[in-house]
């Protein structure tokens, strides 16, 4: 396959903010940002069969995201999540369930796309409940780049969970918060550069990036160490600024661009998101165009 595509495997949902209610969900905001970015990407989730559910098989071709491995519960309702903002714009999030997501199914021709996927992005999210997360194991026999973009959210902060999809992880992200927790569990300690190496290398993950919210991002890829300072923007709401990064992160690690290339393009999108209202700007794909070119890295 000349051009594979990239598959998005988990929850979408509609994020009810105090602003009003904006399509989202990790997964789905990332699948959105890669597109912006110019890969092919396609959501794998589910939705109801209802209004909500309707309206997300509407949308998602507008934001070019393929929706043919999206699936429709006859009962289940599609996902909803209520967010409060402070005055800061940090979100806290209600996740109602259950929802649709929970229960996404393996199928034949899923497992044929993945095999042939250039990469999967999936979080720990969607793994709350068994069926989805039988589904997302199943993934992991592909030979794919896996992808791992933590997004841990008490009650659904699993151990479990956590310790298998990062033996199974190529590229992982969490924030440093996320960090914290996952190298508590894991017997990881010293300062985040340290803790950094010892889970890439504990479980043989390629690329570890910890996202540090104003203050920028630090990469860990194959033994090289970068930091990124951060960009000051007035923000709206930072719902889905770690999504759009994860994107552009993955889209730099997929070209091949130098890591600082790499960590100054994701901190800009970022920021970008950010500064805008919900998770998925509607001129996104404007502000990636804005961004400089990258450069590959040396060998």
């Amino acid at each position: 396959m000349a051009n594979p595509e990239i598959l998005c495997v988990g929850e979408v949902l509609w994020d009810a903010l105090p602003a009003g209610l904006f399509l989202g969900g990790a997964p789905f905001n990332a699948a959105c940002h890669l597109r912006a970015a110019g890969l092919s990407a396609s959501m794998v989730s589910r939705v109801g069969e209802d209004h909500l559910g309707r309206e997300v098989l509407r949308r998602c071709p507008w934001y070019g995201v393929g929706t043919d491995l999206i699936q429709v519960d006859p009962t289940l309702p599609t996902g909803l999540v209520r967010a409060t903002i402070d005055e800061q714009g940090n979100a806290e999030y209600e996740i109602v369930a259950p929802a649709a997501w929970d229960a996404i199914e393996p199928s034949e021709e899923l497992a044929r796309r993945a095999a042939g996927a250039r990469a999967i992005v999936f979080g720990s999210l969607a793994q709350r409940y068994a069926t989805s997360r039988a589904t997302i194991e199943r993934l992991w026999e592909s030979e794919a780049l896996m992808v791992f973009d933590a997004n841990l959210r008490p009650p659904h902060d699993d151990r479990e969970v956590v310790r298998r999809s990062l033996e199974h992880a190529d590229v992982v992200k969490v924030s440093e918060t996320e960090l914290a927790r996952i190298a508590d569990w894991f017997g990881a300690k010293g300062s985040v550069r340290e803790r950094v190496a010892v889970l890439a290398e504990s479980f043989s993950c390629r690329t570890v990036c910890v996202t540090r919210g104003k203050d920028g991002a630090a990469l860990w890829n194959e033994g090289r160490w970068t930091e990124q300072s951060g960009y000051e923007v007035e923000v709206r709401d930072t719902v889905g600024a770690g999504d759009a990064f994860l994107a552009v992160l993955l889209a730099g690690l997929l070209e091949g661009a130098a890591d600082p290339v790499i960590l100054r393009h994701a901190n800009l999108i970022g920021a970008y998101v950010a500064s805008q209202l919900g998770a998925v700007p509607l001129d996104q794909r404007a502000a990636i165009a804005a961004q400089p070119k990258t450069t590959r890295r040396r060998k």
